[in-house]
């Protein structure tokens, strides 16, 4: 089996892996330079870098990696320690580098109004695949979204009942309104999304969780919902307000949310009355 192929099959299906590769030999080993393994999420193999205690540990920390998403180097002393001396290996000292192998980025944004045109060029700058979803075809079109993965111009129920985010997914509501809003969160906290984000100001944002929480949807569900919507820059214009939501984009899919300054509901002021945009 092509190691390459099989890389590419993992992130086009929406799963997790991660790649251990010799990077640095000294002495002799039961491998060979640039050997590489691939441990796939449900822990099966592909490929060796020698079998042995080393790559069990090598196993172990595959599985950490591709939780954590962040690459790892661990350095064997095949001469010194006892415990790796099970006649598989012949001595020496061994660099390996472990890379996760990630699932596509997807950014599903509903609304294409300015907001949303300005969101699609920054977020896609930053490595998300984007998709645009609006009612209104004069907005939703490819000649606004020319690079957009999909531009999707249909009824947003119509839209989401074809829709299936995974847990590498984002969600970002931008829609002309607060009833269009308040359709597509209610799709989207039920559904394994990484990021649900959601614009408005703290009013609205009360609003619509109590009118779904009324609907029979339960609290916690909102719990991950960033709303309002960003991190906290200062943020005016829907060019400045499309980089504060990358940028909250970005750390959700770094994992260094924490500390960071949200736009939280005592934090930013009620643009809905002031200087909100359109979106």
């Amino acid at each position: 089996m092509d190691m390459y192929e099989e890389i590419v099959r993992l992130r086009k299906d929406g799963r997790r892996g991660a790649v251990a590769t010799i990077v640095n030999v000294r002495g002799s080993i039961p491998s060979f330079k640039t050997a590489k393994m691939l441990v796939r999420d449900d822990g099966s193999i592909v490929g060796t870098i020698g079998g042995g205690c080393v790559e069990a540990e090598v196993w172990q920390a595959a599985r950490e990696v591709m939780e954590s998403e962040k690459p790892r180097t661990m350095t064997f002393d095949l001469n010194q320690d006892p415990k790796y001396d099970t006649g598989l290996v012949c001595g020496g000292t061994l660099e390996i580098f472990v890379e996760p192998v990630l699932p596509p980025a997807d950014l599903y944004i509903f609304g294409a109004g300015h907001v949303a045109s300005s969101l699609y060029k920054v977020a896609r700058i930053a490595g998300f695949d984007v998709t645009v979803i609006d009612d209104r075809e004069a907005y939703a079109n490819h000649e606004r979204f020319p690079e957009a993965q999909q531009v999707i111009a249909e009824d947003f129920d119509k839209a989401t009942a074809r829709l299936t985010p995974g847990e590498s997914s984002y969600i970002v509501i931008v829609t002309r309104g607060h009833r269009n809003d308040m359709r597509m969160l209610r799709w989207a906290v039920q559904t394994p999304a990484r990021y649900i984000g959601m614009i408005g100001s703290k009013r609205k944002t009360i609003t619509i969780f109590k009118e779904l929480q009324q609907e029979g949807l339960p609290a916690h569900l909102f719990d991950r919902v960033h709303a309002p919507i960003g991190l906290d820059i200062g943020a005016i214009t829907p060019e400045e307000i499309a980089v504060a939501i990358t940028a909250e984009l970005i750390a959700k899919r770094r994992n260094v949310e924490r500390d960071l300054p949200h736009m939280s509901w005592f934090h930013r002021r009620e643009r809905e009355s002031e200087v909100e945009p359109k979106p």
